[in-house]
């Protein structure tokens, strides 16, 4: 048998199912078309569904699940985790120190307790000084309402303010501009402990949306707030944040009722139109936080999930992150810049920060652990309550039914050509992908040692011998000889 030549560029392992089509498996080494196209790598998809042929290896129908496994697969799916980190969990020896160990193996303990004894501290040394037990008796209700919501913007794409906002406007009757500075101040400081955490468990994250859109909602933040919010009268402000995202809801709900749905943990493919839409999404979001303090997170959910097709998975860390920045941009603007931050805004940030920094990191671990259609099923919950409660509490004219029930109609057709563009996008990414088999042959690689081009219809294999044929073996489902793969 001849010797294995190590310089592979092209697929090695193909599967005949019998009737004369192929399915790609993975090669068993990186491949030249791998490094082209990394987008399509095992470990960048959930796994699909297998279509057999007909009268080749039916399918056997699957028990029904019980109870527990029912449990395990929507709240005990497990982390996706960084290959780092993965590495680092798989390579950690029994025998080494105690602090390696801990930070390896018990990484999200740590992570969740850096952020919580740092806000602790500083809380703390402020309540003993400036005695904050005062302002408890008045104002408790908000207390309890971030445990909720604290917990949710950990969990969810929907930030404290989504649960903070409608909940001080329609349940309390605060007004939506102390509401809205509230929920820009308290994410400050929840939602960027739930951030270190999520770095620090080195949770899977979207880098393009995180670096983009945190770009476009910067401008949004600031023109929303010197040039946009002041002309929207309150109901306007509360009825158009929750008709917005109930359509969004709907969408997603529709997108997920195929549950094997192909998903992708980072956008494939990236590419300059798609970092445009990210920065236009980042703007449209800014100015969503400046009304409402909250909505650059639920506006880059949305594109990920109904657009790039990304996993729920990694677009609700990915939002997390986002609105961490968005809303410190956010008070800083309303305190430096306009410097229009009322008292009570403060007070209700002094009851509230010791219970956010341990309920958002403590949320984005739970929500880390859960399947994606868990966390979907968290943001039709949410923001159908909303809608219902701003119908019921509002005071409606009939311009404003009006108007909410135009944004809604708009929301529809907006998100649903949104989840046909992914859709049309997805068929095209198929097509590129049914076509890796067929060598990527870059400027580079087109021309042989001598300087005599390789044509486009040739393999990139490269051989010192001269051609030999390759046996394919016997064209049964997944037989493929061991002598063909020596022989490439």
């Amino acid at each position: 048998m001849e010797p294995r030549n190590k310089t592979v560029n092209g697929e090695v392992a193909i599967d005949f199912s019998g009737d004369g089509s192929y399915a790609q498996r993975p090669p068993h080494s990186p491949t030249f078309g791998h490094a082209q196209w990394s987008s399509f790598t095992i470990d960048n998809q959930t796994p699909q569904r297998q279509h057999n042929a007909p009268g080749v290896n039916a399918k056997i129908k699957k028990p029904k699940r019980t109870a527990i496994e029912w449990i395990k697969k929507y709240f005990l799916e497990g982390q996706a985790l960084t290959a780092t980190q993965t590495q680092a969990l798989a390579t950690l020896d029994p025998n080494a120190p105690w602090h390696q160990r801990l930070i390896v193996k018990h990484r999200r303990l740590v992570g969740v307790a850096i952020p919580f004894f740092f806000f602790q501290v500083i809380w703390w040394s402020c309540a003993i000084n400036y005695d904050f037990w005062s302002l408890f008796p008045e104002r408790y209700f908000i207390s309890i309402t971030m445990i909720f919501g604290s917990m949710i913007a950990g969990m969810t794409s929907e930030g404290g303010g989504a649960v903070a906002f409608p909940v001080m406007t329609l349940a309390f009757g605060i007004k939506p501009a102390i509401a809205r500075d509230f929920s820009l101040m308290i994410q400050s400081c929840g939602m960027t402990a739930a951030a270190f955490t999520i770095f620090w468990m080195r949770v899977q994250l979207e880098w393009h949306s995180i670096i983009f859109c945190s770009i476009g909602g910067l401008i949004g933040m600031a023109l929303g707030l010197e040039f946009i919010d002041p002309n929207l009268t309150p109901p306007q402000k509360k009825m158009g944040f929750v008709c917005v995202w109930f359509s969004f809801a709907f969408a997603l709900f529709l997108l997920n009722r195929y549950h094997k749905r192909q998903t992708f943990k980072t956008i494939p493919d990236f590419n300059l139109w798609k970092m445009v839409v990210l920065l236009l999404t980042g703007f449209v979001g800014g100015i969503f936080s400046a009304i409402a303090g909250s909505g650059v997170d639920i506006c880059s959910f949305s594109i990920l999930t109904l657009l790039f097709r990304v996993s729920e998975k990694t677009a609700t860390p990915t939002s997390v992150v986002l609105m961490a920045g968005n809303t410190v941009v956010g008070f800083y603007w309303r305190q430096v810049m306009q410097q229009a931050i009322e008292a009570d805004a403060y007070y209700y940030l002094a009851v509230c920060v010791p219970i956010v920094v341990l309920g958002a990191p403590l949320g984005s671990v739970v929500g880390s652990h859960f399947h994606r259609q868990v966390l979907a099923g968290l943001i039709y919950l949410l923001d159908t309550v909303a809608l219902i409660s701003a119908y019921a509490i509002v005071p409606l004219t009939k311009a404003l039914i009006g108007a909410s029930v135009g944004i809604i109609a708009f929301g529809f057709v907006f998100f649903g050509i949104i989840t046909y563009a992914g859709q049309k996008l997805m068929e095209t990414i198929e097509e590129k992908k049914e076509q890796l088999p067929q060598t990527q042959i870059t400027a580079a690689d087109k021309t042989k040692a001598g300087g005599k081009p390789i044509s486009n219809g040739d393999l990139s294999h490269k051989h010192e011998g001269p051609p030999r044929d390759i046996d394919l073996g016997k064209r049964n489902v997944g037989y493929a000889s061991t002598e063909a793969i020596d022989q490439l």
